[in-house]
């Protein structure tokens, strides 16, 4: 008799059979893919030996998709039709993105779901097909390195990116054929590359300045567990910026007002390259006639930069503040991870080092440390390492939650809470008779819904007619590895059931996106007040609804003339307080209309009890208490 041949989820049935995993980190300014080869991670190369793939795509009127540093050097005689920073671009809508492209010199157009596209001479192009072409390039050079088709990989995302962002770049990689383990925090990444070598416990912050954007995370490792404990960033802030302050400086030395697209785009990379030598240099010259008719050659300081920059520094270190309060750390961190191109930069490290009391770990290239990081992440999760407990725990960025009566905010998930993750609570109706039930899903730290962000709505079905407050609705919300969200809701009595996955049309804007969190700090005093007065009005409002009710049916029998006007009296005073902002106020009146209409409740009791016992008697209570 053969045997069966048994083998553990995700693992090979033969023990000499590897997997063909990847790690790839799909930046803003360069993307690079990775894989672990006799035990070690190491980043591809292509053809040539370069292992940074620029992140730009060219489109042009007939032929297919130039990408890399082919593409870059059109950049600046096509503007329109080369792509730079798409990342940027991922999951926003026409107008949150109008900023970002009028820098960059696109013609935008609205895309599928509200989604911003591209206008360029090979058509409408969208982030996401952009990006697809981007990780196109990368997989073929790992199938072409390693010698056979992917069996899994690992995508990174700024740990700030949203539902819509990861979605749009979970939908990139399908898009381009790639077999998608899980999407990872790039800051998560870098620990995880670092974290192999650490002495297996501390708190790690990861600052990471890219080209388009800026995270911080604070990690706990302990035994092999990584733990995020908080997370902040700025989705608005990144080394493009760096470039952007110096480019603009060297425009109004220059004399220059305004440059024609190509122009300024030749300007941006002169720039980008003062800025790295002035990471070795103390002074840098920059002939602007290579970009300009007429330039002159003009001479920058590593001290001129530094103070050029300083405000956008002080920006990352803002977030850093909020992230470690957020963390809510006893003692300081352990080991700082430097991440990005852009943490080169003297005065970066400097402040870091200054600001966390502790000098930044630097043995890992900083351009390279996520795509290791995801590379060892793939390779454990498509079963190579059967022997490896690392654990990877991962959070969310802001709370998800719903509307309730009131405009009100539930937050069912807090933010910080580690995923995956699946929490559910119970609600209930606020009408007699209602058979239905919306459900608005929001996403923030503020306590009204005007002041979230709404991400999805959907309608429960099929109740059964009660009294209010008599229905059983069990709300659950469902986050998955990759940060996506699922909410049901079901009836308890019928069994009625309805979901959706969020997947909303665009993301959040850089500003909103950046101000949330400060937000709720700064405004957490008056959002305390602010629900205090929501809340004493939804109870003013339920016991008016009742007591209309309650008189509409049994006033007249049950009051009389006197103490009816009385009640209406009290209930008109109630309602003019209702619309004003004394909390106190409406408090004392409700407290006081649920005194005077105790005497009508309890005779309404009565009634019901009698009518309940009508031609009941007696002796057949008393067999069926025998019973």
């Amino acid at each position: 008799m053969a045997l069966l041949q048994i083998a553990e989820p995700g693992q090979s049935p033969l023990p000499h059979q590897v997997k063909r995993a990847v790690g790839i980190d799909l930046g803003t300014t360069n993307s690079l893919v990775a894989t672990v080869r006799g035990g070690r991670a190491v980043v591809l190369p292509d053809a040539q030996g370069a292992v940074m793939l620029p992140s730009v795509i060219h489109y042009g009127a007939a032929d297919a998709p130039i990408v890399g540093a082919s593409a870059l050097a059109l950049a600046a005689l096509h503007p329109a039709d080369t792509l730079m920073s798409v990342k940027r671009f991922m999951g926003r809508g026409r107008n949150d993105a109008e900023e970002d492209a009028r820098r960059s010199h696109y013609s935008l157009a609205e895309g599928e779901e509200g989604m911003v596209s591209f206008l360029t001479s090979g058509g409408k192009i969208s982030p996401v097909e952009a990006s697809a072409e981007i990780l196109r390039v990368l997989s073929q050079r790992a199938v072409d390195t390693i010698g056979g088709e992917i069996d899994g990989a690992v995508i990174t995302v700024p740990a700030y990116f949203d539902e819509a962002q990861r979605q749009a770049t979970k939908d990139a990689a399908t898009l381009a054929g790639l077999p998608v383990l899980r999407l990872m925090n790039e800051p998560t990444a870098a620990a995880v590359a670092y974290g192999l070598d650490a002495d297996g416990q501390g708190v790690i912050a990861v600052y990471d300045l890219g080209g388009g954007t800026f995270d911080i995370s604070i990690l706990r490792l302990h035994k092999g567990v990584f733990e995020v404990l908080a997370t902040g960033g700025d989705t608005a802030l990144g080394g493009d910026d760096l470039d952007a302050v110096l480019a603009d400086w060297l425009l109004q030395e220059s004399g220059f007002e305004t440059l024609e697209a190509g122009e300024y785009r030749q300007l941006q990379a002169s720039a980008r390259l003062a800025k790295e030598k002035l990471s070795e240099a103390v002074t840098v010259d920059v002939d602007l006639s290579e970009v300009l008719p007429g330039g002159a050659v003009i001479s920058v300081s590593r001290e001129k930069l530094e103070q050029m920059i300083q405000p956008l520094v002080k920006r990352t270190l803002l977030a850093c503040r909020r992230c470690l309060r957020d963390a809510q750390l006893e003692e300081g961190v352990d080991n700082i991870v430097m991440v990005g191109g852009s943490t080169r930069v003297p005065l970066v490290r400097a402040a870091v080092a200054d600001f966390f009391g502790r000098t930044p770990l630097l043995g890992i290239d900083p351009d390279q440390v996520v795509a290791v990081g995801a590379a060892v992440q793939a390779d454990i999760l498509v079963g190579n390492r059967p022997e490896g407990d690392l654990l990877l725990l991962d959070v969310i960025p802001l709370s998800l939650g719903i509307e309730t009566m009131g405009e009100l905010v539930e937050k069912i998930v807090p933010r910080n809470t580690t995923i995956p993750v699946s929490r559910a609570q119970e609600f209930t109706t606020y009408k007699d008779g209602q058979t239905a039930l919306a459900v608005h899903i929001v996403q923030g730290e503020r306590e009204m819904v005007s002041d979230c962000r709404s991400l999805a709505h959907f309608e429960l079905r099929g109740i059964p007619p009660m009294v209010a407050g008599a229905a059983r609705i069990q709300v659950t919300f469902q986050v998955d590895a990759d940060g996506l969200l699922g909410v049901s809701a079901r009836e308890e009595i019928t069994g009625a059931e309805a979901s959706v996955m969020v997947k909303p049309s665009f993301g959040l804007n850089d500003e909103e996106i950046t101000g949330m969190l400060q937000a709720s700090f700064s405004h957490a005093e008056d959002d305390k007040r602010v629900r205090q007065l929501a809340e004493q009005r939804l109870s003013a409002w339920q016991l008016l609804d009742g007591l209309k009710s309650a008189l509409e049916k049994d006033g007249d029998a049950l009051l009389v003339a006197h103490e009816r006007e009385a009640l209406a009296g009290q209930m008109t005073e109630l309602q003019s307080l209702i619309d004003g902002e004394d909390t106190h106020a409406i408090r004392q009146k409700t407290e006081q209309l649920g005194r005077e209409s105790e005497t009508f409740a309890s005779r309404r009791m009565d009634k019901s009890i009698r009518e309940a016992l009508a031609g009941v008697s007696l002796d057949s209570l008393d067999d069926e208490v025998m019973q």
